[in-house]
């Protein structure tokens, strides 16, 4: 599964304005919404349940990286948004660093094997460090874009 099958390409923020972890996933969970991928009456309920999710754990995965995602009922599609901030959120990682790149996935839940394989595919996109510099460095939507299609076309592994 290639990355650019399910991110919504107006929901790409190259300049996140939120400064802590729960207003960058509201910022993109509306960026979702603007996009006309979630209701605007649904994406307070999404909101919510990444919230929780990430009070259970966060998913600042370290390097520069987090990856909030949920399944929930009123997602109609799998669907995701990807967000840079220049300046770096606690997300509360792992290893403690900022994180740069944000990528919000969300998924209907009676499709766990579409979640799991497009987990995948972020992740092997965010273990190149190639890549994880190039997405920290881009500074406009296209720039990463053109970095996702880049590398959904590399040979997998």
């Amino acid at each position: 599964m290639k990355m650019l099958d399910f991110v919504v390409r107006n929901a790409v923020i190259a300049d996140l304005q939120a400064t802590d972890r729960n207003g960058v996933i509201r910022e993109m969970v509306f960026a979702l919404a603007n996009a006309g991928a979630l209701t605007e009456a649904d994406s307070e309920a999404v909101f919510r349940a990444v919230a929780e999710r990430e009070r259970q754990g966060s998913t600042g995965f370290g390097k520069g990286v987090a990856v909030p995602h949920v399944k929930h009922a009123k997602i109609p599609r799998m669907m995701a948004a990807i967000g840079r901030s220049a300046a770096g959120i606690d997300f509360a990682a792992l290893d403690r660093a900022p994180v740069y790149t944000v990528v919000l996935l969300l998924s209907p839940p009676e499709k766990p094997d579409e979640h799991l394989q497009a987990m995948e595919s972020i992740f092997r996109h965010l273990q190149r460090d190639n890549f994880r510099r190039f997405l920290k460095q881009a500074e406009t939507t296209q720039a990463i874009l053109e970095l996702i299609e880049e590398a959904d076309a590399m040979p997998a592994g």
